[in-house]
């Protein structure tokens, strides 16, 4: 069950069946992120982890608030530790008119998702930016934001690119469209998850 501030945080690997049931509500914010993982440990043993509000560390810093979901800021480790490629995973909330600096490795791929509130990234005189906006960037080592007049909250990822092909359809990526075809065909058999833990079988 996931409630306000959880997550579920999967490692599909060898083959996770799973399927979102929500319910009626007034109102409700959430967001889902595939993570792909590199060729060699696609077929890994699947992982499930419940992230609740409690576990995820809470920093406080002059008028912004940062959530150290994953990987680490400045030192404060976050709720879970990435297993086969270290995604930080941040969630941001700027009060109104202020402004945050992030630093990180120059090879890494960032991007943010805007979940409330606008704001600019990089240099003031760049485009507003609005919540449900998506914003990835270039290079660098520095991460510049500051909110409008009406704050802005959003999401940071992070991570080391691992440079390979994808082959996605549906709930299913591979690297090549040959895995993706047998995956589908052990979907089809009933296979699909015991092909890859023979464990299971008996």
């Amino acid at each position: 069950t996931i409630l306000d501030g959880c997550c579920q945080w999967m490692t599909a690997g060898g083959g996770i069946l799973h399927q979102e049931m929500p319910q009626v509500s007034k109102r409700m914010l959430g967001i889902q992120l595939w993570l792909n993982l590199p060729a060699k440990n696609k077929m890994t043993a699947p992982q499930y982890r419940e992230i609740t509000p409690d576990m995820v560390p809470t920093v406080n810093e002059d008028g912004i608030i940062i959530k150290v979901v994953s990987e680490h800021y400045r030192g404060i480790p976050g709720a879970v530790k990435s297993d086969f490629v270290k995604l930080t995973l941040l969630d941001v909330t700027l009060n109104a008119g202020a402004n945050w600096e992030y630093n990180l490795s120059k090879e890494h791929t960032l991007f943010v998702y805007i979940v409330e509130g606008a704001g600019w990234f990089e240099a003031s005189d760049h485009p507003l930016i609005s919540c449900k906006s998506a914003v990835l960037f270039n290079q660098g080592e520095e991460f510049l934001a500051r909110a409008s007049d009406q704050g802005m909250r959003f999401l940071l990822f992070a991570g080391e690119p691992i440079g390979e092909p994808i082959s996605w359809g549906g709930p299913i990526v591979m690297n090549t469209q040959a895995e993706l075809k047998q995956a589908f065909r052990d979907l089809e058999e009933g296979t699909f998850v015991l092909n890859f833990l023979p464990n299971l079988k008996n």
